[in-house]
């Protein structure tokens, strides 16, 4: 297969990367048939590159892409009708993004329940706390937002 540009290696390790860690970025119409076609784009690239995460943590991660994927269909697509969806993974985590060009980034990743509205981030925000993982929202250099979940490939202990 040979090399396929540089990748950024610790140079405290003698090992390079491992064979499924990469970045992934795909576009997507901001319409209704995208979300179907990202959750699969996603489980596919997961199981073509052999990534070792458990069938929960594929699970959180195909919602995961649902839900982003949808709140850019249904909230940002007059002003993005494009949107990206990023896969990340690393040797013991996968991140998940998607970005659009809208500029309002949402609050309810660290909302309490009882607001109303904001649903489907609630719901990447419970996967990703309980899978010990991570999630925010970021603006981009050209005006839009990226929202992002990371998650261990290896689940931690399950709470008490």
């Amino acid at each position: 297969m040979g090399d396929h540009g540089s990748a950024a290696v610790d140079p405290t390790s003698s090992a390079g990367p491992l064979p499924y860690e990469g970045v992934w970025r795909f576009t997507a119409p901001a319409v209704d048939a995208s979300v179907p076609q990202a959750r699969r784009a996603v489980r596919d690239l997961l199981a073509r590159q052999g990534v070792p995460a458990s069938d929960d943590v594929v699970h959180g991660l195909l919602l995961i892409v649902s839900e982003l994927v949808t709140n850019s269909v249904r909230h940002a697509a007059l002003l993005s009708p494009m949107i990206a969806v990023e896969v990340a993974v690393g040797a013991e985590w996968v991140r998940v993004a998607v970005e659009d060009n809208h500029p309002y980034r949402p609050t309810a990743l660290v909302a309490e329940e009882s607001q109303t509205g904001g649903r489907g981030l609630l719901l990447v925000r419970e996967i990703t706390k309980e899978a010990g993982g991570a999630c925010d929202a970021e603006h981009t250099a050209t005006g839009g937002k990226i929202i992002w979940a990371a998650l261990p490939l290896k689940p931690g202990p399950a709470p008490v």
